[in-house]
């Protein structure tokens, strides 16, 4: 039996899809991608849905890819385009820990919200690989000298200063608090006047995916197949350094 590894529910016009897949910290995998799809899919035909809140079960929103059972790179491109297209504003509630192809989903919605207990980290130099998929919606909305030094280093950052950067919208410690005018707003927007707005929002981002996207996939599964990232992959799931590090 397939696991399930989402979460659904409806408050007045506004659809929560929760990341529930706690045994391997709500990392990507092929499943959870697909069913992340699917359920944006059913968001955005519903017209009784006006906004879509992305959040998470545990401590941690998603801790990049699953490399026991990744996606295709292709999949992952599909489903961060999805979230850009999706004619409904996706908005991201984030309480706790966000790695890697995480931070690619946090990038694709329109707001982004997070508890001043979530923690960050482009971790992929780290096992040998880069953040290259994730970074077509990244690069155009975060501050380019922060990627610069939290893509070559992988270190951790706070909500604070994820905030700063351009990734999420705002931190607070309430993170509910914080969402609630966002909400609100929403649901005193036009459905109609909120897509084409975010339409207008979104035009830089998809010409990112519109010219990089296949090289981006191509670079992405190279290094993934790499000697490097095999074994920057098989010391991270035996818990120990790489030979690189010094």
């Amino acid at each position: 039996m397939t696991p399930i590894t989402l979460t659904r529910s409806r408050a007045r016009g506004v659809e929560t899809i929760a990341l529930d897949s706690p045994a391997n910290r709500n990392a990507l995998s092929a499943t959870l991608v697909r069913e992340l799809a699917g359920a944006l899919t059913d968001a955005g035909q519903d017209t009784g849905v006006r906004a879509v809140v992305l959040t998470h079960t545990g401590n941690t929103f998603s801790a990049g890819a699953d490399l026991r059972e990744p996606p295709r790179p292709d999949a992952l491109v599909g489903l961060l385009r999805q979230i850009v297209e999706l004619p409904k504003p996706v908005v991201a509630r984030v309480t706790g820990h966000v790695r890697a192809g995480g931070l690619g989903l946090l990038a694709c919605c329109d707001i982004a919200a997070a508890a001043t207990t979530a923690g960050f980290a482009f971790t992929e130099v780290r096992i040998g690989v880069a953040p290259a998929v994730i970074s077509l919606p990244l690069l155009p909305r975060t501050d380019p000298r922060a990627l610069a030094r939290y893509y070559l280093t992988g270190e951790r950052f706070d909500a604070a200063e994820a905030a700063r950067i351009g990734l999420v919208t705002a931190a607070g410690d309430d993170v509910d608090a914080v969402l609630e005018p966002v909400l609100d707003g929403l649901r005193r927007s036009a459905p109609e006047a909120l897509a084409e707005t975010k339409r207008l929002l979104t035009a830089k981002v998809l010409e990112s995916f519109d010219r990089d996207a296949a090289d981006l996939t191509a670079l992405s599964a190279k290094l993934f197949a790499s000697p490097q990232a095999r074994e920057g992959m098989t010391a991270f799931l035996e818990r120990r350094d790489p030979p690189w590090v010094l």
